[in-house]
Parts: C-alpha cells; sequence; structure tokens
C-alpha cells in the first residue's frame, strides 16, 4: 500500500513538474517553426503552440501529446481538400481559435477538420469550420468539452455530406454555446451516454438538427433547432432528459419538429414546438413525462403512432395547431391532465380556472386525415365540424376514454 501512494505522489509529482516548464512555441512564416506539424514534433507535452495570423496549407495533423494549441486572430488551417485536417490522440489536448476550411471528402472514410481518437480531457473551443465533411467528430472518447465554435457547411445532398458535430461512442461530452448549418444532421449521437448539450443552434440542416441513436442518459436543455429537413430524431434510447429547448419551423410533407421512436423513461418539459408539420412524431415510446412544453401553430401537436403506453401529458398549451392529437389505435392508457386547449369550447361555472366538462383532443377527421392524407383540403368545412362533433358524442373510431378531465380555461404560464 506504501508503495503505491509513492507511486503516485511520484507520478504526480512529474506531472506538476512537466506542466510548471511548459514552454510556447511559435508558429508563423517568419518564425523558426512555420508549420502546425513541425511545431507538434518540435514541443514537449504540455507545451502550449501559439499559431500566429496566417493561412497554413496542412492536411494529416496528428497532435499525439497533451498540448494547447492556440491561434491568434483565426489562423487559417486549410486542408486542400486533401483528408482529415486534425487529429487528436492524446489525452489533454486543448484547441483553441483556429479557422479550419477545405476538409477532404471521401465516400469510404469519414474526413473530419478535427477528429478526436481514444482521448481523454480535451477541449475544443472557438474555432470556426467551414468547406468542411465532417466538422468535430469525437470517436471512442470521454471527458470532453466543445464550447463557442461555428460550424457552416455547404451540403446539397446526404450521401455525400456529413454531419457537424458527431459523437460515437463517446461518453461524458460537454457540447456548448455551438452554432451548427448547412450540414447533412447538425448534431449527432450513437452509443454515446452522460453527455450534456446545451446552448446550441442547428439550423438549416440537410436531414436532422439533432439525431441521436442507442444513447442513454443525457440532457439536452436550451437548444434552438430550426428549419432543419426533418427536424430532431431521437432513437432507441431511454432516461433522455429534454428541457428547455425550441423546435420551429421543420415543414415538409415527412416533417416533425420532434421524432421519438423506441424512447423510454424520459422527461419532455418546459420546450416549445411551433409552426411545424408535426410538432412530436411518437412510436414506442414509454413511461414519458410531457410537462410545460408550448405546442403553437403546428400542423399537428402530437401525433401517437401506436405501441406508446403510460405516458403523461400534464398542463402543456396546445395553441392554435390544425390538430392537437392525431392517434391510430382505439386503446390508450395515456394521461392527459390539466392541459390548456385553445380549441376547448366549454364552461367554467364555479370559476376554479378548470373547464366543467372534458376536453376530447383527438379529432375524427384527424383520424380520416391520418388514413387519407388528401382529404386535408377540408379541413375548414362545415361538414367537417358536423362528423367531428358527432364523434365527439358519441365515439366509434378514436379512444373513448381518451380525454383532458381537467381542461384549464387560461393559457398556462410558468
Amino acid at each position: 500500500m506504501k508503495s503505491l501512494v509513492l507511486h503516485i505522489i511520484l507520478c504526480l509529482s512529474l506531472l506538476v513538474s512537466s506542466i510548471s516548464f511548459s514552454q510556447t512555441v511559435e508558429v508563423c512564416d517568419s518564425c523558426s517553426t512555420t508549420t502546425l506539424k513541425n511545431a507538434i514534433a518540435k514541443a514537449n507535452p504540455f507545451d502550449t503552440i501559439s499559431i500566429k495570423k496566417g493561412t497554413y496549407k496542412e492536411y494529416g495533423i496528428k497532435v499525439d501529446k497533451p498540448l494547447t494549441i492556440i491561434g491568434e486572430d483565426y489562423p487559417v488551417i486549410d486542408g486542400q481538400l486533401k483528408g482529415e485536417v486534425i487529429t487528436v490522440i492524446s489525452d489533454n489536448v486543448t484547441i483553441d481559435g483556429l479557422f479550419v476550411i477545405n476538409v477532404g471528402t471521401s465516400y469510404t472514410e469519414d474526413y473530419a477538420a478535427i477528429r478526436v481518437r481514444k482521448s481523454k480531457h480535451f477541449v475544443i473551443q472557438n474555432v470556426v469550420l467551414e468547406k468542411l465533411f465532417f466538422g468535430i467528430y469525437i470517436e471512442k472518447s470521454s471527458y470532453g468539452k466543445l464550447y463557442h465554435n461555428k460550424i457552416i457547411g455547404d451540403a446539397k445532398e446526404e450521401y455525400n455530406s456529413g454531419n457537424g458535430i458527431q459523437l460515437w461512442y463517446s461518453n461524458h461530452i460537454e457540447i456548448e454555446h455551438n452554432y451548427v448549418e448547412h450540414v447533412r444532421d447538425g448534431i449527432y449521437l450513437e452509443f454515446s451516454d452522460d453527455c450534456l448539450i446545451k446552448n446550441n443552434v442547428s439550423a438549416e440542416n440537410l436531414r436532422y438538427g439533432l439525431h441521436f441513436m442507442f444513447s442513454n442518459n443525457d440532457i439536452y436543455q436550451d437548444n434552438t433547432f430550426e428549419n432543419n429537413g426533418a427536424g430532431v430524431a431521437v432513437m432507441f434510447s431511454k432516461k433522455i432528459k429534454m428541457y428547455n429547448n425550441i423546435f420551429k419551423e421543420n415543414w415538409g410533407t415527412a416533417s416533425y419538429g420532434m421524432l421519438l421512436k423506441e424512447i423510454n423513461d424520459a422527461e419532455i418539459i418546459g420546450n416549445t414546438f411551433e409552426e411545424n408539420t408535426i410538432g412530436i412524431n411518437i412510436e414506442g415510446s414509454n413511461r414519458i413525462l410531457y410537462k410545460h412544453n408550448n405546442f403553437k401553430k403546428n400542423g399537428w401537436a402530437v401525433k401517437v403512432r401506436g405501441a406508446c403506453y403510460t405516458n403523461r401529458f400534464i398542463e402543456n398549451n396546445f395553441l392554435y395547431n390544425s390538430f392537437d392529437i392525431a392517434y391510430n389505435s382505439k386503446i390508450n392508457d395515456n394521461v392527459f391532465d390539466r392541459n390548456y386547449w385553445s380549441n376547448y369550447t366549454g364552461y367554467d361555472l364555479d370559476k376554479d380556472g378548470i373547464g366543467d366538462v372534458p376536453y376530447r383532443p383527438v379529432k375524427l377527421f384527424s383520424y380520416i386525415v391520418n388514413r387519407t392524407p388528401e382529404t386535408i383540403i377540408l379541413l375548414r368545412s362545415l361538414f367537417i365540424d358536423i362528423i367531428d362533433f358527432s364523434e365527439k358524442v358519441s365515439p366509434v373510431f378514436t379512444p373513448d376514454n381518451l380525454l383532458d378531465h381537467n381542461p384549464l380555461t387560461k393559457k398556462i404560464t410558468w
């Protein structure tokens, strides 16, 4: 035991000593070191590399030791479309303030502007990435931070474009205050647990603003996903927390603010779903709490496609949607309680803020449109009002127990 303690003390002493005597290697056209590759080769572990303003035509740069790489006035690292630009393969690396452009495109390799592979305790911040294939690719790495980065792609088609920020088998990653646009998927996670995605903007992307699969215990908070091809896809995961995000203007025949597929034991709280074809499209997802969300001016606020059980919709605002809820089954054990429905026409005689008549959010016409989409042209007709009323009085096609027994008469504020 004593020898183990002495060994740990010795290792810590060497680490502190190496950091204390770290030096700065400068890179510029007139310096003794003119390329980032040479600076990495020359530097000792825990040194700082300072890159002066200018353009450096390099690719295949490998960071294989603990270093801090800082750009002054955003020096340009130009990959010349020849391949991956920077690959980090060491723990304790910081990359700060670079402008990386012209990543190579390949149909067999996922070239990235910056890749982190099998590394821990890294920081990538204040970088600008343009003319890219993949932006930041985190592979089998953990305990990293991606802060204040700007990723601008020029993706035209899905098959020959990459993602802005991609995590693969990576855990405990913090992704905050990044801006991503015009790539395939803005932020993509696969097999990545215990990650925090916060205060990012992901817009104008070909496919999804956010896409993640087989990833558990992640938190998505205060992000904006706007005008993406098909919104956000959350698939095959559990114990996800999605708080205070904005899902806006995701329009199209197969578009939605958010798709939930095989999601269990999640919390979706305080989000805004506004002007989407479908606010939330739900398939095979169970035990989810939907609370304090705003569903505003969507085609469908919520579309439940089946095999969705024990979900709770509590104290949400459903505001001016064409359809509040669509449901394709006659069996329901989901709970709708104390929501505000702008389409509610009941009364509140005792003035307690709760309607005296339960609200039935599933309309017969919604059921009809699900089966025959062309009938949407009849949306505002008197005929539709009549058949919806008849279904409300005597449900035949819609679940007879899908009711909000305590509909609120005033919009909820929190």
